[in-house]
């Protein structure tokens, strides 16, 4: 699922050409990629550059909302995309259209072939390049994985570096040791530049503090008092989702200190703020008619910090939940499953979207096994629904996988806007 035409599909699929053999975490290839397009990212509107495990999509929506309440034009970068390649690159507000899209990807790939470059580097660049050809207040630059070799992680002034929850995720390239990972979430952080991070586990909390410190740069972290003040009714749901409102806010405020962003506008973002698969209630449409009379929601959590705030989530809601699940094979899935087991909601494993290494929906079942839940394995999404419906749950909970997601929401009829 890259994008509606095939020309663009084309576009993007002549970089997988260019990959090295062996990918080393390293921003050598991106910068050769951005000096042969004339340094683009030196000619950005002013950047807030969003790293961490959890709560960065979320963050970055409620952002570009307070910003955008207040009359800015916003630029936003996120990864991945749901359902088409198109969502990763907002330009100045709008989704990237393809004919645009199409002509900054075959100038990117005009400029770099014949150099080695993995794919997500590749449309950084493109993206960086759209970006600084486009006239805008403000560009939020979320962080594909880690931080420090990230392939977003070239702005040498941001107006301002966020860190969001920091947690396992991604072992296979950052390790199993949280004091590393959160060192490589910090690697954002650029000398005198202002840092935000949100409330961090101590070992976390540490590591971000002593790289503000050795780089010089602000530091400043969300407290308590401004998760309490934010608005009763927020645009995305969850009690977790107060924290980022409050991150997103602290961080307008950081931004705000040229741009004079409005109280009124940042309380307005957090009360209108979307963001797609984020708990997300489905509407009618082919898969919720499947299962009718049933609330079917959407959440693309992927991992325990994520299946901890879901949790706390459903534990609030009455009546019983039953949830349909795949997910990556690289991805901790006992951990994901083991914050339900208090819960106890029947479980419903199904392959993953095609085209990801998804583990196996019986390996599912022994995981959430393993974390206590009774679960069996279905041969399609269609079939998990349908098996899910049957337990008599008040509600359906699709979630674990955010490739999963995109296949939910393509087949419902509701993609991204």
């Amino acid at each position: 699922m890259t994008g509606d035409s095939a020309a663009l599909a084309a576009a993007l699929k002549r970089f997988e050409g260019l990959y090295p053999d062996v990918i080393h975490l390293s921003l050598g290839r991106v910068e050769t990629a951005l000096e042969a397009l004339g340094r683009p990212q030196d000619r950005l509107p002013p950047v807030i550059h969003v790293a961490g495990t959890n709560g960065k999509g979320s963050t970055s929506a409620f952002m570009r909302a307070m910003a955008e309440a207040a009359g800015l034009k916003v630029h936003v970068f996120t990864s991945p995309h749901l359902v088409r390649f198109n969502e990763r690159i907002r330009l100045a507000g709008e989704i990237v259209d393809d004919e645009r899209l199409i002509s900054w990807l075959n100038r990117t790939y005009e400029a770099i072939k014949g150099h080695e470059i993995t794919h997500f580097e590749a449309t950084t660049a493109t993206a960086l390049l759209a970006f600084s050809e486009v006239p805008a207040d403000l560009l939020i630059l979320e962080v594909g994985l880690g931080g420090r070799y990230d392939a977003t992680n070239v702005i040498e002034q941001p107006a301002l570096c966020v860190i969001t929850p920091v947690d396992f995720d991604h072992k296979a390239f950052l390790g199993s040791d949280l004091r590393k990972i959160a060192g490589e979430k910090a690697g954002i952080i650029r000398p005198g530049r202002p840092v935000l991070s949100a409330i961090q586990r101590k070992v976390c909390d540490e590591v971000i503090t002593a790289e503000a410190e050795k780089q010089g740069a602000p530091l400043y972290k969300l407290k308590a008092h401004y998760i309490d003040a934010m608005p009763d009714h927020l645009g995305l749901i969850g009690e977790h989702q107060r924290a980022n409102a409050a991150l997103a806010a602290m961080a307008m405020q950081l931004f705000g200190n040229s741009t004079r962003i409005p109280q009124d506008a940042i309380f307005e973002g957090a009360r209108t703020a979307t963001w797609p698969a984020r708990m997300q209630r489905l509407k009618d449409g082919p898969l919720t008619a499947l299962v009718p009379g049933k609330e079917v929601w959407l959440d693309g959590g992927h991992n325990p910090h994520a299946a901890r705030a879901i949790a706390r989530h459903l534990k609030k809601q009455e009546g019983t939940t039953a949830l349909v699940s795949a997910m990556l094979a690289s991805k901790d899935a006992t951990g994901f499953f083991l914050p339900f087991r208090t819960l106890r909601p029947p479980v419903f494993t199904v392959p993953n979207a095609p085209g990801h290494r998804a583990a196996d929906p019986g390996e599912l079942v022994d995981a959430a096994a393993t974390a206590g839940l009774e679960a069996k394995a279905c041969d399609s999404l269609e079939a998990g629904l349908k098996a899910a419906a049957a337990t008599g749950a008040d509600r359906i909970l699709i979630c674990g996988s955010l490739y999963l997601a995109g296949e939910v929401l393509s087949k419902n009829g509701e993609d991204p806007v």
